[in-house]
This record gives C-alpha cells, structure tokens and sequence, in this order.
C-alpha cells in the first residue's frame, strides 16, 4: 500500500480525538510531504541529523516534534536555529537538560511545550523517569517559564502489543495523577506505536506514534 492509502486507512480506523505522529527516521523529505498531504499534522524524528536533512526540504505545514534522547543529542536540539522551528520535545527525562533548555527558550522568547518521558516497565537500560520519581520530577521542572509540561510520554518494552497494556494502563493512571498534583491542565498522553496503538488508545492515549504502518519498512544505509 501506498503511504497515502496507510495514513487514509489508520485516521480512518481511530477516534477523531487521537492524533497521529509520522516518526520519520530515515525518511525523505518526499515521504513526508506525502505523508502531510494526506492527513498527518505531526512530524516526529528521532535524530537531529535526520530533522537538518529534511524539515527545511518539506514545503508544507505541520508540527515538528524531536522524540528522541536529549542527552546524547543536546548540542544540536539547543541551537536556537532548531529551536525556532521545533514545536515539541517529548522526551524529557533530565532535570539539567531542561534548566538549559529553559534558558535557552528564555532568550528566544518562546515557550516550549514538552513531555515527560516515563520508563513504565522500569527497564534499566532504557531512559525515561522511573514512575515512583514522575511527580517529583515534574514538580522540580514545572517551575520554569519557557518549559511547560504538556502531558506524558511512554514506549515500553519490546514485547506484543497486549503485554504493554499494563504499562500503559499506569501510565495514564500517573498521567491522571500528575494533573491533580500540578493543579494544571495537560493535554497530551503519548503512547503506542505500529504493533501497540490500538492496545495504547484502549488505555487512554490521544496520541500515537507510528512509523512502519505509514512509510513501510526502514532502509537503513
């Protein structure tokens, strides 16, 4: 199937409620236009090389976000030039990561609107915040001005699609918790990918990530 067809197929399938996020690794900037013309409003890539190579290429509009680690790739996301045009990071998980962000953005004027990223099942390898640490990291980076905390971000394992439901069963219920704890209003849950989403969006996701399902299998050179 074309990609057109795939994104018509997955919008078609989903509530109109949840948003969808093209992760575009290793995509063309061709790719991704076709993607946007036929009904994705979000870009999502995983490495700043892959975002030089194709934002300033794609002519049409639609949100930027970076889902990929901060920390190894900081000297990039923190150049103004990117973040001028980056609509959302949603991989926070690093208080000194998002002091230097803040003041970067302090400097540009902008306020941007960022995720926590949750290491659900606890995976020692992986980043992200540990569950039990959410609310307290959230609390610590909620008191700068130019990061604000839209909401939660979680993977969980490699396993199928039905085992990652507890994760992202807790995942919302933290999500849910961190509201009340803020006292402010979050918008955004992200959770599931090709294998998971339909699982993710049982469990309460309004937006999930998919890749394989929209561009077809990754090329690797």
């Amino acid at each position: 199937m074309s990609i057109k067809e795939n994104v018509e197929r997955i919008l078609k399938e989903i509530p109109k409620s949840v948003k969808v996020e093209a992760a575009a690794k290793t995509k063309t900037a061709e790719e991704i236009e076709e993607a946007i013309e036929s009904g994705i409003t979000i870009i999502g890539q995983n490495y700043m090389k892959d975002f030089k190579n194709t934002y300033w290429s794609v002519s049409l509009k639609a949100e930027w976000h970076f889902i990929g680690s901060c920390k190894t790739q900081k000297h990039d996301l923190l150049k103004p030039k990117f973040l001028h045009v980056i609509d959302m990071i949603e991989t926070i998980d690093d208080y000194e990561f998002a002091k230097a962000l803040d003041e970067k953005l302090k400097a540009l004027n902008k306020v941007m609107p960022v995720l926590i990223e949750v290491n659900s099942a606890e995976e020692p390898q992986k980043s992200g915040i540990m569950p039990g640490d959410v609310i307290g990291f959230a609390k610590r980076i909620a008191i700068f001005e130019n990061v604000k905390i839209d909401g939660l971000m979680t993977m969980g394992p490699a396993i199928e699609p039905e085992g990652l439901r507890k994760y992202f069963k807790l995942t919302k219920e933290l999500f849910d918790e961190l509201k009340n704890a803020l006292g402010i209003e979050l918008n955004t849950l992200s959770m599931g990918m090709t294998d998971s989403y339909k699982v993710a969006i049982e469990e309460g996701a309004n937006l999930i990530r998919i890749g394989r399902a929209i561009f077809g299998e990754r090329i690797y050179t």
